[in-house]
């Protein structure tokens, strides 16, 4: 893991560079911001120009937005080439990508007021925690030639994260199992109600029973009145105990409603409590993790930035260096061309030797030039003369 980690003396130079650079920079920019823009005279007219740039942003997007949508549906009815259809789509997307991060960014600065002093002291904390990560791994890139101190910040930050989500899963189980109670709790209640109903359809019932009971003995006359009156007596009693237990029972369950009522009651008021208390968790690291990811956006930005510069540079050099290979070669085919020529010319004049010498051999095979037969036949003459002469 050490070895993976470990990095070359020119790389751990030039981060070290980039890095101490950054913590200059981070230093001074804790020294020169203010502790809040509440107070300042100029505090609501920053402010309205800020939210003012935002409106125009956002209103230039939507109309960006609905100009591409329009021509992509004249491009659908004009057209069947799918790759200006499809170009035409990954522009709409990227379109409502960009509004989708607009406006996402727009309703979190309405959301904010940047006149408190919240913001800018979260900012400041940030910005300590980010100079403190990086005055280490600078420490350590020089000292060691690694950054574990950065790989374990961002581990310690991802960690965080996953707590937060992990709070954010256990809320949504929370409010689901309140649904579920809240239901279940329905339907008890309607169960009570329809339980309640049909005792009080009993009682009913036995009243009608008993009127029709005293219709009946009074209709019978006296002959049988005492057997009647006995009669009427004992399903008196009888139905007064019934009813006496009826009431019993009636009174029981009421007292048993309102039990469930108060548990309810109860039940809801705490998990409304709870309920309040998980939000304003859930609001607090909603917004202490969009201001960690700004965090980690900017240092992204940073990085880029220097990434961007060294690429520039390496661009530049790889230019110089192509030059330099341009004159070698330049220079090595003029050498090429030299040694050519010479050999020519060596070639040339060994050729030149050869007919110079091929043409003397020539000249002295065949008497030409200098290499001729003296003519004798003047002497002769000259002889004859002088005899004739004598």
């Amino acid at each position: 893991m050490a070895s993976d980690q470990l990095l070359a003396g020119s790389d751990a130079i030039h981060i070290a560079t980039v890095l101490e650079d950054c913590v200059d920079q981070l230093s001074v920019l804790g020294k020169i911001m203010p502790s809040s823009y509440d107070g300042r005279p100029d505090a609501y007219s920053m402010v309205h120009s800020q939210m003012t740039e935002l409106f125009d942003s956002q209103r230039d997007l939507e109309s960006r937005y609905q100009s591409i949508l329009a021509k992509k549906l004249d491009l659908k009815h004009s057209t069947r080439n799918a790759e200006k259809l499809t170009e035409m789509e990954k522009e709409v997307l990227e379109t409502g990508g960009d509004l989708k991060n607009s406006t996402h960014v727009f309703t979190r600065s309405v959301r904010q007021n940047p006149l408190t002093g919240d913001n800018t002291v979260k900012i400041q904390d940030d910005r300590l925690f980010v100079e403190g990560v990086m005055a280490e791994t600078l420490s350590e890139l020089i000292q060691n030639c690694t950054f574990q101190v950065l790989r374990e910040a961002v581990n310690t930050q991802k960690e965080r994260k996953a707590q937060l989500l992990e709070t954010i899963l256990k809320e949504e189980n929370g409010r689901k199992r309140v649904k579920l109670l809240q239901k279940q709790l329905g339907d008890i209640k309607k169960e009570k109600e329809k339980e309640i109903q049909e005792r009080n359809e009993m009682i009913a019932h036995l009243k009608d029973q008993l009127q029709e009971m005293k219709a009946k003995t009074n209709m019978e006359g006296k002959y049988i009145k005492k057997c009647a009156e006995v009669g009427v007596a004992q399903t008196q009693k009888k139905c007064s105990i019934s009813e006496k237990d009826m009431k019993d029972e009636i009174e029981k369950l009421r007292h048993g409603i309102d039990e469930e009522i108060r548990c309810n009651a109860e039940i809801e008021s705490f998990l409304r409590t709870h309920q309040t208390e998980l939000e304003r968790k859930v609001d607090f690291w909603m917004e202490k993790y969009e201001k960690d990811v700004e965090a980690k956006q900017h240092e992204l930005d940073v990085l880029k930035a220097s990434k961007a510069k060294d690429l520039e540079k390496l661009q530049e050099l790889t230019k110089l260096y192509r030059e330099y290979e341009q004159v070698v070669v330049e220079d090595r085919i003029e050498k090429e061309k030299t040694r050519r020529k010479q050999e020519q010319e060596a070639i040339e004049l060994k050729a030149s030797i050869k007919v110079q010498s091929w043409w003397r051999g020539v000249m002295v095979r065949k008497g030409y030039g200098p290499y001729a037969k003296k003519k004798k036949g003047k002497k002769g003459k000259k002889g004859k003369k002088g005899k004739k002469k004598k």
